[in-house]
């Protein structure tokens, strides 16, 4: 009987435990502008079924750090084999490039450390930051030309969907 009572909680647990998980993402997310991608960024992550809200915040800030880097990983690319590149668009390139290292090394390290302290007013504004870092590089290239619309779009919707999960904390 030990045994069986062994098993069944080892079956059951991860079940009941992704149940609520999977309870809490849908409850966050549908309070953010941006449920769609919010749902399918934290159901990407196995963490997520096994955490609190905070954790939820970490969660959507470190995605905000991955697409900064695939970012910056695109810039580099484009530099290194654009040789067609024009002058301006080349600094263009490299100005995003610095916004996208802030993200990474100045916001993202801000809020996962303001979430940790539960300093969450700070948390909510590096997030926006890099909202506002990723939207700056969009803008650098007039006229939607930017080769990399797709990127800034997701850094800054990924960003406003971690301060959105930040802002529940703030008012709950």
């Amino acid at each position: 009987m030990k045994l069986f009572l062994i098993i069944l909680t080892t079956l059951i647990f991860p079940i009941h435990a992704s149940i609520i998980g999977s309870e809490l993402i849908d409850q966050t997310c549908k309070r953010t502008p941006y449920y769609e991608l919010c749902v399918w960024s934290l159901l990407s992550n196995p963490q997520s079924f096994n955490t609190d809200i905070n954790g939820l915040a970490k969660i959507m800030v470190y995605s905000i750090e991955a697409k900064a880097s695939r970012g910056i990983h695109r810039i580099n690319n484009i530099l290194e084999h654009g040789q067609s590149i024009k002058a301006k668009d080349r600094q263009r390139l490299k100005d995003c490039g610095n916004r996208y290292r802030a993200i990474i090394k100045g916001d993202v390290p801000e809020s996962i450390e303001a979430i940790r302290t539960g300093n969450y007013k700070f948390a909510e504004e590096g997030s926006f930051d890099a909202a506002n870092e990723a939207m700056s590089c969009e803008e650098e290239f007039i006229g939607g030309s930017s080769p990399l619309s797709d990127t800034n779009v997701a850094v800054h919707d990924l960003s406003i969907v971690a301060a959105s999960i930040v802002k529940i904390i703030i008012n709950s």
